[in-house]
């Protein structure tokens, strides 16, 4: 069977290529900017001698030396002492590397998404920034009506955007192109803060933009890739979700590739650990797990109210294809499982909460945000409420990579725009984080935090906890969502604390230099602490994979001390946790490697599994569930437990080990074909063979 290179209307190949390209594009740009100023990947030089403080000019190897002043040189010394801040926990070539790598996918991103914006009329000024919106015309409309947007322009800027548009030479339109493209992302940082931080640092310093350039990373989106995949109202449907990830996982196929093909003595570092453990989830898996744990919870609520409706019948109302329901239970069996569903009777939609783990794009967790609509318009809200509600109460997502937290916040916010045109107004924060880690914060700053707090033993008790939490994170970076916060932290304290400084006249500057961003990290870590700290009504992730073979020293400590019954795959130990993060009637979806229900290393850790939760539904895909991975050695399974144990109770099994590939794979699901209930999960813990062995025995047999 030849594969089908296409989801939908989007062509993979044309996107694949496309963000390949644009990564070592852009890289290789950022490079050659930062050469100019005299930063290359063998080490920084000084100015020249006759630069003044005003002006630094730097020999590029020309008759003119290459000059740079004003706000460019604040900018061009930051970079210089972050790179020595990095420099500190690694050599100055990684450190170098790994920067330029960050400004890199930080433009991407933006780009990216200021192109999703503007194809569905999401700009504040409905004025397109990358094109024309015309066939044919290549100046974007930004520039030909630069002065009918809501940009404040200096009398300086005015007079440079005048000169460039008389000059109108392709190299003076670039040059105003980039500037008016800096505007537009800063003026951006208002509606949209997490991924348009504000740019007047160091990566504004090394951006090189172009409309014109037929080679540039602008030129090819605009002209390789369709703009019909960007737009939430085309016959597809997949508009939001399936370009942004599509667009994240191929963006890292180089560096997955890099980790993959290493020595295999050599261990995956840190900063490798989101390429080589990223993949974007098939949509149908994504509906699958999300209608079965999310969508499961209603159904029981509503039944726990009598409503006249099968589960059948109410998983179709919703228009949920990929719901099952429960098969049918022994007498007793059924009767724990109504009381099960009588505890849903005063449910309330805003009590319902999502965690993401291990985003990645947030996938999930937008199919996640439509379930939800739904929900709240089946209860009466109005559209605008349920948007607010969705994201103040329901939505949580956490990742270690930061170009996964910008674009997760990102699609999250564009899901919600879809339904509030003015949801960007209304400074609405999600609960969506990258988790950073503690190793660059200045202890000794935290002497400035507090103010507010008057009482000495409880300003005291707060910089236990605040310092406990940096130990905490110290290699967050490592550990992810892995993380345990056993402590009882008060979070809103801790928030109030960090809030509150006040730096008077008698300190120096020097002393408080990186303050606010000390704060701002400490604030971050506050929000990912209480993420992890809390319990949730359905846990719904892809999580990374990688066997101890892989891990580094550090890491493979790490898990076996915390999780010595699932410390052989990163993804196990993820189910664990996953477990340990819902309530005593949630719900865990997951779709992971099929290692953990037939490998001997895992009999203890099946067994308590099988002890502690009620296993719902397993979907045994087997081999080439994904697309993008090719192969028999790969086999996956995606299942749906219950934290909680049922005696009897006999889980839906299906198989769909025998089929190669994700389109036919979710045909033959629908067909609701394959489906096997007959034996009870009692016998899989008393059973030597695997739970998938074990239930494909029992049918044959």
């Amino acid at each position: 069977m030849v594969e089908n290179d296409t989801l939908g209307t989007i062509n993979k190949t044309v996107i694949k290529n496309f963000a390949i390209y644009s990564r070592n594009k852009l890289i290789q740009d950022i490079k050659n900017k930062a050469a100019l100023i005299g930063i290359t990947e063998s080490g920084t030089q000084e100015p020249l001698s006759i630069s003044t403080g005003n002006i630094q000019l730097f020999d590029i190897g020309m008759q003119e030396p290459y000059r740079i002043e004003g706000k460019a040189i604040e900018q061009r010394n930051t970079l210089i002492q972050e790179l020595k801040s990095r420099e500190k926990d690694s050599t100055y070539e990684i450190a170098y590397e790994t920067l330029i790598e960050e400004v890199a996918y930080t433009w991407f991103n933006r780009i990216i998404a200021i192109r999703f914006m503007e194809v569905n009329n999401y700009m504040p000024d409905r004025m397109r920034v990358l094109s024309s919106g015309v066939e044919g015309i290549n100046e974007p409309e930004l520039i030909t009506h630069v002065f009918e947007t809501s940009f404040e322009f200096s009398e300086e800027e005015k007079n440079r955007i005048i000169e460039f548009k008389t000059d109108g030479s392709n190299l003076a339109m670039d040059e105003l192109f980039q500037l008016l493209f800096i505007k537009q992302c800063n003026a951006l940082n208002a509606s949209l803060p997490e991924l348009f931080e504000k740019t007047n640092d160091y990566s504004e310093l090394l951006l090189t933009v172009s409309y014109n350039d037929i080679e540039g990373v602008i030129y090819k989106l605009i002209h390789d890739v369709p703009e019909k995949d960007f737009d939430v109202s085309s016959e597809s449907g997949h508009g939001q979700v399936e370009i942004i990830g599509w667009l994240y996982q191929y963006y890292n196929t180089e560096p997955k590739a890099a980790v993959f093909g290493r020595p295999k003595s050599e261990k995956i570092k840190k900063q490798d650990i989101p390429a080589a453990t990223q993949l974007f989830t098939p949509e149908w898996i994504v509906k699958y797990m999300v209608e079965n744990s999310l969508g499961r919870i209603w159904i029981e609520k509503l039944l726990a109210n009598q409503d006249a409706r099968t589960e059948q019948q109410i998983a179709e109302d919703f228009g949920w294809k990929y719901y099952l329901p429960e098969t049918e239970q022994e007498e007793l069996v059924q009767v724990e499982i109504e009381k099960m569903c009588k505890e849903r009777k005063d449910l309330v939609v805003e009590d319902i909460t999502f965690l993401d783990p291990a985003m990645g794009s947030f996938h999930i967790g937008v199919y996640a945000f439509e379930v939800f609509m739904q929900l709240y318009e089946s209860e009466g809200y109005t559209t605008r409420e349920a948007v607010r509600l969705i994201i103040e109460k329901n939505l949580h997502g956490l990742d270690i990579d930061k170009r996964a937290a910008q674009l997760s916040y990102f699609a999250c916010m564009m899901q919600a725009r879809k339904y509030n045109r003015r949801i960007l107004e209304m400074n609405l924060k999600p609960h969506i984080y990258e988790i950073v880690e503690s190793t660059h914060i200045n202890r000794e700053q935290l002497i400035y935090l507090g103010t507010n707090v008057r009482d000495v033993e409880e300003l005291n008790k707060l910089k236990m906890q605040i310092v406990s939490l940096l130990d905490m994170f110290k290699d967050a970076k490592e550990y992810g969502s892995l993380i345990n916060i056993n402590d009882k932290f008060d979070f809103s304290l801790l928030r109030e604390f960090v809030k509150s400084n006040q730096v008077n006249f008698q300190i120096s500057l020097l002393e408080t230099v990186g303050l606010e961003e000390m704060q701002t990290n400490l604030l971050n870590i506050i929000n990912v602490s209480e993420i992890l700290s809390r319990k949730y009504s359905a846990v719904i992730t892809n999580p990374p994979y990688m066997g101890s073979s892989g891990m580094n020293e550090k890491l493979l400590k790490f898990v076996k001390k915390n999780y010595p019954q699932s410390k052989s795959d990163l993804y196990s130990s993820m189910i664990e946790k996953s477990i340990s993060m819902v309530h005593s009637n949630g719900y865990v979806a997951m779709i992971t490697m099929q290692s953990w229900m037939n490998a001997p290393t895992y009999k203890e850790f099946r067994k308590w599994i099988f002890n502690n939760t009620r296993v719902s539904i397993v979907n045994n895909l087997g081999s080439r569930a994904f697309n993008e991975i090719k192969g028999e050695k790969v086999k996956n399974v995606a299942f749906v437990l219950q934290r909680r144990k049922i005696k009897g109770w006999k889980p839906l099994f299906i198989d769909l080990t025998g089929i190669a590939g994700e389109e036919e794979k979710r045909r033959l699901f629908l067909k609701k074909k394959n489906i096997y209930s007959h034996v009870a999960q009692d016998d899989f813990s008393n059973h030597e063979l695997c739970l998938i062995v074990y239930n494909l025995h029992s049918r044959i047999v």
